[in-house]
């Protein structure tokens, strides 16, 4: 037997042969000699990290359902309290709409219930970070108005919002709904 060992040999030293180093094995596959004991101490590693990962998966998966299913309920119940307060206004209207049938003719009065409830709404819209955009005599913003007509006029610069048919509103710093506007162009 030949004691000379190439550089590229690799000793297992408690069973005493040698193997070969991983360059001489091109595709095939490679026998490794093992201790019963780390035999045994590598299944247990495995089976314990492959319980550790299905744990961790169904963990995972009970997590992910669990947020699904809140964002569902915070979806559905977030604007509890926004509604809560319109049927507050809804009732100042069925109010309303009650006094002027049962006094035909005092207009003045159902106009100043109505103007009350209007200035519920605003406040309301206020109290949530609902702003009105202001249009009327602006320069015409595609982020914030939407044209339906032109005009041809002298008098303004071309672009000027001249008549607001809707109006548009934010929340916070979000467009929420364009204001619907007749612009300004330069008489041809």
């Amino acid at each position: 037997m030949n004691n000379k060992k190439e550089p590229k040999d690799i000793l297992n030293e408690d069973e005493g042969e040698i193997l070969s180093s991983p360059e001489d094995v091109k595709g095939e596959e490679k026998t490794v000699s093992l201790k019963e004991s780390e035999y045994q101490k590598l299944l247990a590693d495995l089976a314990e990290s492959k319980d550790k990962y299905v744990r961790l998966y169904a963990e995972f998966d009970n997590v992910r359902k669990r947020m699904e299913r809140e964002k569902g309920e915070f979806v559905k119940y977030a604007n509890q309290e926004l509604i809560a307060d319109f049927l507050d206004i809804l009732d100042d209207l069925e109010r309303s709409v009650e006094a002027a049938r049962a006094s035909h003719e005092d207009y003045a009065a159902f106009l100043k219930g109505i103007e009350m409830v209007m200035a519920h709404v605003y406040d309301l819209l206020r109290k949530n970070d609902v702003i009105p955009i202001e249009a009327k005599g602006k320069m015409f913003d595609p982020h914030c108005h939407e044209a339906l007509m032109q005009e041809e006029r002298d008098d303004l610069e071309e672009g000027t919002v001249i008549d607001e048919f809707q109006k548009g509103y934010m929340l916070g710093s979000r467009v929420i709904r364009t204001n619907k506007v007749k612009v300004a162009k330069k008489k041809e």
